[in-house]
């Protein structure tokens, strides 16, 4: 590969939507690298990252406080096209002269826009037509609503209670929408992001999951060198695509380690070795040492039943076991880690304070402050979803890459409370039996992630004659496109009691089961 294919790139300014990881995840599918930067970023940053275009995200604040969040004035003078998104219209507006104010009648959910002028960005893009008007379907959340255009403005687009639902200038590129392009509920938002990005920046779709691969290989290689590389292997999508890129890279240079911490699916370990270890006939072929940890972790989880202790407990140990591992190689100086996009962001949020701490990763939050091994993290750059494409890309099984997630800490964060082996051992038996009846049922892969979660608390129930007094479990499944927003995944009710029936007749030690009918937001999806 010849081109960098980081050389056309898109800047984000996040001022906090839920959608901004969306907006990324959209502009890389139309072939396009971006990264998503703090609203705060520096003057400096700015011109040493030279984007071709930028967009500014929504965002949950009002930009008419004294105190709110702004644009940097200096993305106004780089030359290049903006796209302001809802609250990234609205600060533009106010940052180039215009007046915001709030509305009397908000807009939140789908609404009809009427094209207004000839802009670029707009031209030709319609949903239906009505007495010569064209018309776009889109996705509207808005309380505030620009009252004045900036000098140099034209009307983009109205709606019945908002006069000003888009405005441009054509002569300086600067767009802005008051709706969101992201949300498939905007039925021509890739087409309008696509004319955006393709058009009016002038950007060329380099960002492809063959140059991809070929970009990391290369990175790898370089990396790397003569030394040698460990992964911990888990055989989930994330490792597993690590992993072919690795074997790829650096080939014999790469040792996988399997650390049975007690926390995984039932017969885990025994499927890793066989699906991806040497001469066993599979497309991995890999050198893989198998440490059975399981003793070690419980040990140290014991009496623990803080979340982010749990989290932190289990990446500490999960890395101390590396650097034991690491010694018995000789020129082992590299920890290869799944670490994706979302982990970096979430991470880099919390630091900069422009985001709450919802979870620490393992793979970023987790780790000690001095470590033997130095990182290789081949998808730090890449969505959940470009990880699926490249491993299809380079011929990996469907059945590895389009699994279920599966978290870090394994099933640390679905026991709630203290973790101990007879929870687990409870739990793995429960999931399989949910997972089994999924793939029985074909909704595997209807559902975008499913699993048991074993709950503090214990139940009465009857067998037989018999009373039980045994432990309760909630199912989960959740249906999404991104893992930014879900809903619970709407299974039969046949489908529910067959499941049920099953965990409670085979495993003695439960005695109810439930269904989480919760979507994200307001709840996360693992509980803990």
């Amino acid at each position: 590969m010849t081109r960098n294919i980081h050389a056309e790139k898109v800047l984000i300014i996040d001022f906090g939507s839920q959608y901004t990881q969306l907006i990324a995840r959209r502009v890389r599918e139309i072939g396009v690298y971006c990264e998503i930067h703090h609203y705060a970023m520096t003057e400096a940053d700015l011109r040493e990252f030279s984007p071709q275009g930028i967009i500014l995200s929504g965002g949950p604040e009002t930009v008419t406080a004294a105190d709110t969040l702004r644009a940097p004035e200096s993305v106004f003078d780089q030359g290049v096209p903006v796209l302001g998104i809802c609250y990234g219209m609205q600060t533009m507006a106010i940052q180039l002269g215009g007046a915001v104010e709030a509305s009397d009648k908000r807009e939140f959910g789908y609404a009809q826009v009427a094209i207004r002028g000839t802009s670029r960005l707009l031209s030709g893009i319609e949903d239906m037509r009505e007495n010569g008007q064209s018309l776009l379907d889109v996705w509207m959340s808005h309380g505030d609503q620009v009252s004045r255009l900036p000098e140099g403005f034209c009307p983009l687009a109205e709606t019945e209670s908002t006069v000003f639902a888009g405005m441009y200038d054509d002569s300086r590129n600067f767009y802005g929408v008051q709706f969101h392009p992201e949300v498939n509920h905007t039925l021509q938002g890739a087409e309008i992001l696509q004319r955006f990005i393709v058009d009016i920046c002038d950007c060329e779709a380099l960002w492809t999951p063959t140059n991809i691969v070929d970009d990391i290989i290369a990175n790898v290689t370089a990396q790397v060198g003569s030394d040698h590389v460990i992964l911990g292997l888990s055989g989930g999508v994330d490792s597993s695509v690590v992993a072919a890129l690795l074997h790829r890279a650096i080939g014999d240079q790469l040792t996988c380690v399997f650390v049975d911490n007690g926390l995984l699916r039932k017969d885990e370990a025994k499927q890793v070795i066989q699906m991806m270890g040497e001469g066993t006939g599979n497309v991995f072929d890999l050198k893989i040492i198998a440490v059975d940890a399981e003793d070690r972790f419980f040990a140290k989880l014991a009496g623990v039943d803080s979340p982010e202790e749990k989290r932190k407990i289990i990446g500490n140990t999960f890395i101390e076991v590396f650097d034991e591992e690491s010694a018995k190689i000789p020129n082992a100086k590299f920890l290869a880690q799944g670490t994706i996009y979302p982990d970096v962001i979430e991470s880099a949020g919390a630091k900069s304070g422009s985001a709450h701490v919802i979870k620490s990763h393992h793979n970023v939050g987790g780790l000690p402050e001095e470590m033997a091994l130095e990182l290789v993290e081949p998808l730090r750059e890449l969505f959940k979803d470009e990880v699926r494409k490249i491993g299809l890309a380079m011929g990996l099984p469907k059945e590895i890459v389009l699994r279920h997630p599966f978290p870090g800490p394994g099933l640390g964060v679905r026991i709630l409370g203290e973790i101990r082996k007879e929870y687990a051992d409870t739990l793995r038996e429960a999931d399989a039996i949910f997972i089994d009846e999924l793939r029985k049922a074909g909704l595997y892969d209807q559902v975008s992630q499913a699993f048991v979660v074993f709950l503090p608390v214990k139940s009465v129930g009857v067998v037989g004659d018999a009373r039980r007094y045994a432990h309760v479990v909630c199912l989960r499944a959740v249906e999404t496109v991104d893992f930014m927003t879900a809903r619970w995944a709407h299974l039969p009710y046949e489908f529910l009691a067959r499941v049920s029936g099953r965990i409670i007749n085979e495993i003695s030690e439960i005695s109810r089961v439930t269904y989480d009918i919760s979507s994200k937001p307001p709840a996360t999806i693992e509980w803990e």
